[in-house]
Parts: structure tokens; C-alpha cells; sequence
């Protein structure tokens, strides 16, 4: 025997799930395709500027009581987002003040959860009343399913963003002071003190698990085979990897999974997500129209290529972050990597009618599509139509032998989210602790 268990994926779920279980005294090693730990979080250093570049994960959501934890641990605040001015271009083309919306998506969708049968998000609209004041709030509603959610409304579950955008949910959101990087590091030397054995650069290919032991079949870093055997497993891989069973961007599963975690997998997409971060000479855009814009911390344009772009503010920086989701993601899959840098910045001008400017003040950029990453294909996880348990599903162990976590196994509504992964992780550490015979 190799371990007590294997965990798979060193995102956030995957970390946490491995140091629970290694503080409990249990032999644990962790398995990544990657080179690097993280997962969905990725934090690139900008030299001469402030703060981390996140490519990936950059926002707590929420309470984020995991989070906090860690922040807690290593001695690092939290930096809230709220003190930013939003604006958004309206019809005349010119950008104005906008009011919070979040608490508004929840009334929108509040009467989906009473309906007699689940439907998706663009049937539910339609149904609308044709007014154009109706419309105008259609319009900005599947704005915000595409955006924040990075969902096909299409595709998407009503129901499930009903559940997702209730009213009097918690909206706040922050930052960790320096980006996620310092936690995800303290993670990982939280997990070596503790003895896991993490391996890199390590792609599982197949798990075979029974009445006895799971068996691990992985293909190292110099493509070598490795089989490593174990009591347990943790699985923590993005849902959009678990329904690509048998190609090359998934896992085999021997026996496979049951006909009721297959179908919870199969009920639960993947937001696609091209996400790029500008860095300029000046924070130009704090001196136009006689510093008009010098709070802004988010810009938003439904025209765009990018709907969205945002600051660092609290924090002063030249850095600029453009985001692209649902559809409009999909729009610019197959598009070179400087194009799409190109796209983004010179967005950011249009919405001051500044192009020229961006684009003398433009320094660099960096940029990652979610979807064509193999080791995510997406970003994070929403809810298909009738998939209205396939979250809880997904989270059930299977045989005492594997436990399921990540952020599309959260069942407290924090699905998409690290604090959620987080909390799975240490969910799942737990049961599989038990199995093991720990009381």
C-alpha cells in the first residue's frame, strides 16, 4: 500500500482536502496534472507594478468562512471591493453611474423558484411582458447570467439561479491582500509539514476502485506510468474533466461511477471564461473628464467583445482586468492570444472613446481561456435545466472508496466560488477519514 489516500488535483479543494487528512495522522499523497498547484487559481507577478496578476480566481464572495481562516493564518487582510464606483455604457453610448445590481438579479428570478417545472434561463425571459421597460431589465438580467455566472442562458437552470441569486443573500466581495498566491503557498507547506506527498506534473489517467483499494493509474512528467495504491481516494477534478471519461482530457473510472453520479455530472456545465489583465504606463483613465472616472472600480458594456473590465481599487495600480463569459467567451475560442490582448485593450478605450490613447499607454498583457485549458475545460461550474440535485449528487461518496469535492460539489450555494471548493475539500477529507476509522 502506497497511502491512505490519493488526492486528486491540487486546486483548492484538492489542498484542503489533503492537509485535513494528513493532520489527522493519515499517509496522503497529492496528485497533479499541473506543474504548478492551484488549479483554477493562477497569480502571476507583473514587475514594477502592484499586486498579483490572477488569471484565474481573484474575489472571496460572501462570508468565506474558510477563507477568512486562512487569511487569519498567515496574517493577511481581506480588501473589500465595495468602495469602487461601478459605471456602465448606456444607450446613448456614453458611460454612467450604475447602481448595485446584485441585490436586484435576486428579486428578478425570486418567482422562478415556485415554478412547477425547472426550465432554462432564456425560456423564463421570454416569457417576459413585452413592455420596454421589461425588456430593459431582460436584457440586463441575461447580462448577468452570462457575466457573473459565465452560463449559456440557453443551457442554464432557472431554478438553479433563482436558488444561486435569492434575495438577501451576502454580496460583499473582496481581496486578499497580494492575490490569492500567499494562500495557496501556505497551503501547500501547510501540506508538506504534514508529510503529503505532493507530485506535479503527474496526470491521472485511471482509478479503479473496488471493495478492497483504489488503484491509481498516472503518467508522470517524463511520461513515465505510475500505479499508486491507496485505502481511499479524494477526486477534486473540475466536473468538465469528469464527463470526459475515456478521451484525453479525462479519467477512466473502473468499475464506472453509478447511473446517478454519471447523470449529476452530466447535469452540471462548465462557464466558459477568457479572462486578460492589461497593465498600462499611467492609470490613464483617472484623469479623463477631469478625473470623473478616478473611483472607478468597474466598467461594464454589453457591445464590447469584453462585457466587463475593472481596477484594483482600493488599491491604486495600472493594472486592468478584462473579462469575457458565456457566450461572449465562446466568441473568441480559436483567436491568437496578442489578438485577443489587442481586442481587450483597445475595448477598455472604446469605453472612453480613447482608443489612441490605450493604446500608447499600453505596456503588456497577459490572457487565459478557461475552455481550452485541458486540465479545466471551463472556468466554474452552473446548473443544466432538471439538474436541481446534481450538485448533492455529485458530492455523495461512492463505495466508501471515493469522496467527491470542488467548488461543483458545493451544496450551500457557494458553487463557483474557492471558498466553496475549500469547504468540499474539508468535507470530503472528513468522510474519507471515517472510512478510514478515524474517530
Amino acid at each position: 500500500m502506497d497511502a491512505d489516500a490519493i488526492v486528486i488535483g491540487a486546486g483548492a479543494a484538492g489542498l484542503a482536502a489533503a492537509r485535513a487528512l494528513a493532520e489527522r495522522s493519515f499517509h496522503v499523497i497529492l496528485l497533479e496534472a499541473r506543474d504548478r498547484i492551484g488549479g483554477r487559481v493562477w497569480s502571476r507577478s507583473i514587475a514594477g507594478h502592484v499586486g498579483a496578476a490572477e488569471l484565474g480566481a481573484e474575489f472571496i464572495h460572501g462570508p468565506a468562512p474558510q477563507t477568512m481562516k486562512l487569511l487569519r493564518e498567515i496574517g493577511i487582510v481581506s480588501i473589500p471591493t465595495a468602495t469602487g464606483e461601478s459605471w456602465n455604457v448606456e444607450r446613448s453610448g456614453e458611460l454612467e453611474p450604475e447602481r448595485d445590481n446584485f441585490p436586484l438579479a435576486g428579486g428578478f428570478f425570486d418567482k422562478a423558484r415556485s415554478l412547477a417545472a425547472d426550465e432554462s434561463v432564456e425560456q423564463f425571459l421570454r416569457r417576459a411582458d413585452g413592455s420596454e421597460a421589461m425588456q430593459e431589465k431582460v436584457e440586463w438580467a441575461r447580462g448577468f447570467v452570462e457575466g457573473f455566472d459565465a452560463a449559456d442562458p440557453a443551457i442554464a437552470s432557472v431554478r438553479a439561479i433563482a436558488d444561486e441569486w435569492r434575495s438577501g443573500v451576502d454580496w460583499t466581495s473582496a481581496r486578499p491582500a497580494g492575490g490569492y498566491a500567499p494562500i495557496f503557498e501556505h497551503l501547500r507547506a501547510a501540506c508538506a509539514e504534514a508529510g503529503v506527498k505532493v507530485c506535479c506534473a503527474t496526470r491521472v489517467r485511471r482509478i479503479a476502485w473496488g471493495q478492497r483499494d483504489v488503484i491509481v493509474d498516472a503518467i508522470g512528467s517524463r511520461g513515465a506510468s505510475q500505479t499508486i495504491r491507496a485505502r481511499n481516494a479524494v477526486v477534486t477534478l473540475p466536473v468538465s474533466v469528469l464527463r470526459h471519461r475515456g478521451d484525453e482530457r479525462g479519467v477512466v473510472f473502473e468499475p464506472e461511477l453509478p447511473p446517478a453520479k454519471s447523470q449529476a455530472i452530466a447535469s452540471i456545465e462548465m462557464g466558459h471564461v477568457v479572462k486578460v489583465v492589461l497593465w498600462f504606463r499611467t492609470a490613464f483613465w483617472e484623469q479623463l473628464r477631469n478625473g470623473r472616472y478616478r473611483d472607478a472600480g468597474f466598467f461594464r458594456c454589453r457591445d464590447l467583445p469584453f462585457m466587463a473590465y475593472w481596477t484594483q481599487l482600493p488599491v491604486r495600480s495600472e493594472l486592468i482586468v478584462a473579462w469575457a463569459a458565456g457566450p461572449k467567451a465562446t466568441a473568441l475560442h480559436g483567436i491568437a492570444p496578442t489578438e485577443v490582448i489587442e481586442r481587450a485593450r483597445d475595448g477598455f478605450g472604446e469605453l472612453f472613446g480613447e482608443p489612441g490613447l490605450a493604446q500608447n499607454e499600453f505596456e503588456g498583457g497577459e490572457m487565459h481561456d478557461w475552455s481550452d485549458d485541458p486540465f479545466a475545460c471551463g472556468a466554474y461550474s452552473y446548473v443544466a435545466v432538471g439538474g436541481s440535485r446534481a450538485r448533492a449528487v455529485l458530492a455523495e461518496p461512492v463505495g466508501e472508496k471515493l469522496f467527491f469535492a470542488g467548488e461543483a460539489a458545493s451544496t450551500d450555494g457557494q458553487g463557483g466560488t474557492v471558498n466553496g471548493a475549500l469547504e468540499t475539500g474539508e468535507r470530503a477529507a472528513a468522510q474519507a477519514a471515517a472510512s478510514l476509522g478515524d474517530t
